[in-house]
C-alpha cells in the first residue's frame, strides 16, 4: 500500500467517525433538547418521527465525512503549497457551503418521498430556512474543532496530542523507546553551494519526503533540529516488522524516486545517515510558554553519538548491539560489525553494527 493511499485512508476513517458523531450529537441537542417549557420534543411536535432525524443525521454525517476527507486530502497534497492559508480556507469554505446546500436538498427530497410530508425545498429554499443556517453554523464550529485537533496532532506528533491532553507527561515518566537520529550528509557543503534560502527549501523538501513514509512504519517525529530529525517508536511498534530500520530504507527509496527533482532544483541529491539505539528514557512536559515534550537520558546521547560515527565508517545506517539483540534480522539485511567502541563520555564499550539491504 502506498504512503499516500495509507494517509488518505487514515484521514477517511477519522473523518467519517468524527462527522457521524458530530451530526448524531447535533440531532440530540437540536431535537431531543429541552424547550423553554422544559418539555422534550415529541414526534407530534416535530411532525416527523424522531427516528427519521437520527437516520438522516447519520446519512448526512456519512456523506459529509466522505467528501470532507477527499477535499482535505486533495488540498493537503496538491494545493497547500500553491495557495496561502487564507485563500485555501476561503476556497474550501465555498466548496463546503455548496456541498451542504446540495446534500440537504437531496435529503429533503428523499424525506418527502419516504414520509410523505411537504418540506420547503424549492429553489433558493436555504436563503431563509433556519434549519439550514443552524446546520451551517454547527458544521463550521465542528469543522474548526476538527481542524484544531489535526493541527495539534501534527504539532505534538501522532498520539502525543492525546497524551498531552490527558496530562500523561506532566510528571516525568520512564518509558522504553527506540530512537533514531537522522542527519543530512555533507550539509555544510550543500548550504555553501546553494545559499541559505535554497538550502532551507531543500531541507523542507527532504523532511516532506520523510513525513510521507512515517505513518507506514508507525514512527513519530520527536523534533527537528536544523538538518537533523529525531524519530522515535515505542518498543512494540519499532520492533514490529523491523519498522525502526525499514523506515530508513523506505526514506532512502523515497528520496531516490525524487532524485531527478532534487538534481534539477538544487543540483544536489540528498543523502542521509542515521544511528539507532534503544533503552529507557525519561519523558516530561516542559515549559509553561510553548510547552514541549522533552526526552532525557543516556539513550539519547548514545543514539546521537552512534549517528556521528557514520562518516568515520563510511556507512549510512549504524545500530547498537542493544538494539540488534531485540530484533529479528532476516537474510534481506547485511550486518557489518564495527567492533566494540567506547563512545565519548562513556566508560562501557558498546558494539556498533552497520546495516544495509
Amino acid at each position: 500500500m502506498s504512503n499516500r493511499l495509507l494517509a488518505f485512508l487514515q484521514l477517511f476513517v477519522v473523518s467519517i467517525a468524527f462527522w457521524l458523531l458530530a451530526f448524531t450529537f447535533f440531532i440530540v441537542i437540536r431535537y431531543n433538547g429541552l424547550t423553554e417549557e422544559l418539555a422534550i420534543y415529541t414526534d407530534e411536535d416535530l411532525g416527523i418521527p424522531i427516528s427519521a432525524f437520527y437516520k438522516y443525521g447519520i446519512i448526512l454525517g456519512l456523506i459529509l465525512g466522505v467528501f470532507y476527507a477527499i477535499i482535505e486530502f486533495l488540498f493537503d497534497e496538491f494545493f497547500s503549497k500553491k495557495f496561502i492559508l487564507g485563500i485555501s480556507i476561503i476556497v474550501k469554505s465555498l466548496i463546503y457551503f455548496v456541498l451542504i446546500v446540495v446534500v440537504l436538498s437531496l435529503l429533503s427530497f428523499n424525506i418527502e418521498e419516504q414520509i410523505d410530508i411537504d418540506l420547503p425545498n424549492e429553489r433558493g429554499w436555504w436563503h431563509t430556512d433556519p434549519f439550514f443556517w443552524n446546520t451551517v453554523i454547527y458544521f463550521v464550529t465542528a469543522s474548526i474543532i476538527f481542524s484544531l485537533i489535526r493541527i495539534a496532532n501534527d504539532k505534538f506528533g501522532r498520539g502525543m496530542f492525546i497524551n498531552t491532553l490527558l496530562g500523561k507527561y506532566r510528571k516525568p515518566r520512564e518509558e522504553e523507546r527506540i530512537l533514531m537520529f537522522l542527519d543530512l550528509k555533507d550539509s555544510t557543503k550543500i548550504a555553501e553551494k546553494i545559499g541559505h534560502i535554497r538550502y532551507s527549501k531543500f531541507i523542507q523538501d527532504c523532511f516532506t519526503d520523510l513525513n510521507k513514509v512515517l505513518n507506514k512504519y508507525d514512527a513519530e517525529i520527536h523534533q527537528y533540529v536544523g538538518d537533523e530529525a529525531v524519530i522515535t517508536w515505542t518498543v512494540k511498534k519499532g520492533f514490529r516488522r523491523n519498522n525502526c530500520i525499514n523506515l530508513f530504507f523506505a526514506f532512502q527509496e523515497q528520496l531516490m524516486k525524487r532524485k531527478t527533482y532534487y538534481l534539477a532544483t538544487y543540483s544536489f541529491e540528498p543523502i542521509f545517515k542515521a544511528g539507532i539505539h534503544f533503552g529507557r528514557i525519561m519523558i516530561a512536559e516542559v515549559g509553561t510558554i510553548k510547552k514541549e515534550i522533552a526526552y532525557h537520558g543516556d539513550v539519547i546521547n548514545t543514539a546521537s553519538r552512534i549517528q556521528s560515527l557514520c562518516n568515520k565508517y563510511n556507512t549510512y545506517l549504524l545500530i547498537s548491539e542493544t538494539l540488534l539483540e531485540e530484533m529479528k534480522i532476516v537474510n534481506q539485511y547485511q550486518l557489518d560489525s564495527k567492533g566494540s567502541i567506547t563512545l565519548t563520555g562513556k566508560e562501557k564499550a558498546i558494539e556498533v553494527f552497520g546495516i544495509s539491504k
